[in-house]
């Protein structure tokens, strides 16, 4: 089974008057949608967009793994053991929230910002914050998470170059740029897509290179 979110019909959120502007995949803080809470453990996937000088202060997080993939620009990431990383595109960037931990986000640089941060539900409560940064991920390497059934794949194509989709029970697709055909249903720029149980698909780009980001879930809820 294949289901499409368009870009257009993500949920509008942020603070444009402070320079955020985030479009929601999944229902969060004020936008409840009950049929579209998570697929498997992914609860979030938000794009966001952070002017200079714009960020998110310092707030806490429990029993959560977030994911970001910066797009453009820099992020820097603040949290309270000390840590200040700035993000660049093609960095993954983990956080394990643990028993529980504050950080803040912001956009320190001089160009606008775009990123994409999806958030994912542990097996297990508890335990330590973990903290990890992947530097210039390569095309293809799988991301696999400590403590939920989850791994990350980044595909970058050429025109009408293909590739397989993971064969797992539950694969989440966000296109990060440009435009792709999966399954034979076509996705454009911010575009996602939800497959259960699909077997053998296939994703080509269409009409020029294309960046994507897949998740390979596992089943449980």
């Amino acid at each position: 089974m294949l289901q499409v979110l368009r870009s257009g019909e993500r949920f509008r959120g942020g603070d444009p008057a402070v320079g955020i502007d985030t479009r929601h995949a999944f229902s969060f803080g004020g936008f409840y949608d009950p049929d579209n809470v998570r697929f498997g453990p992914l609860t979030a996937c938000n794009e966001e967009r952070l002017a200079p000088g714009a960020g998110f202060p310092p707030h806490p997080h429990r029993d959560v793994e977030i994911v970001s993939w910066v797009v453009e620009g820099e992020l820097t990431h603040e949290d309270a053991l000390g840590r200040i990383t700035v993000i660049a595109p093609g960095d993954v960037q983990r956080m394990t929230a643990g028993s529980g931990i504050r950080h803040a986000e912001r956009n320190a640089g001089p160009a606008p910002l775009r990123f994409v941060q999806m958030w994912l539900v542990p097996d297990r409560p508890g335990g330590a914050p973990e903290y990890e940064v992947v530097r210039g991920i390569a095309d293809g390497t799988p991301y696999a998470l400590p403590r939920t059934a989850a791994v990350l794949h980044v595909r970058r194509l050429a025109d009408g170059e293909r590739t397989a989709v993971p064969a797992a029970p539950r694969v989440f697709a966000h296109v990060v740029r440009g435009a792709v055909t999966l399954a034979g249903e076509p996705l454009g720029e911010g575009d996602s897509a939800r497959l259960t149980d699909a077997g053998e698909a296939e994703v080509r780009a269409a009409g020029g290179p294309a960046e994507l980001l897949l998740w390979e879930l596992g089943r449980p809820d």
